[in-house]
C-alpha cells in the first residue's frame, strides 16, 4: 500500500518542499498541507499503518525520525529536536511512541 493512494503527489511534493530546512518541521502544518486533516479516519487510519514501519501497531520515536521519507523517498530526516517535539505532540500517555488512539485523537 502506497501512501500516494490517499493523499496527492503535489500536496506531498508541497509539504516536504516547505519543510526542507532542518528544524522547520511542524506537524500540524504538515498533516494540514498533504491533506490529511481532510481525510476520513479509516484513510487516516491506513496513512498511520504504512507509517508504522515495523508493524507494532506504534510509530517510535525512530520511525518518527524518517518520518518524511515515507512520504518521498530521499526526504531529510527529522532532526533529533524535530522528533522529540513531534513525540510529545502525539503521544497521549506518556509511553514514549505514538499509538494509534493518541493519533486519531490529534486534531492537527
Amino acid at each position: 500500500m502506497a501512501i500516494t493512494e490517499f493523499l496527492a503527489v503535489s500536496d506531498i511534493t508541497s509539504a516536504i518542499s516547505a519543510c526542507k530546512a532542518e528544524d522547520s518541521f511542524s506537524a500540524k502544518m504538515f498533516f494540514n498541507t498533504v491533506g490529511l486533516t481532510k481525510k476520513s479516519p479509516r484513510e487516516i487510519e491506513k496513512v498511520f499503518k504504512i507509517l508504522d514501519q515495523d508493524k507494532s501497531g506504534y510509530i517510535e520515536q525512530d520511525e518518527l525520525q524518517l518520518f518524511l521519507q515515507n512520504f518521498r523517498e530521499g526526504a531529510r530526516p527529522l532532526t533529533a529536536a524535530e522528533t522529540r517535539a513531534f513525540l510529545l505532540e502525539g503521544d497521549s500517555d506518556g509511553d514514549g511512541k505514538i499509538g494509534w488512539e493518541g493519533w486519531s485523537n490529534r486534531r492537527y
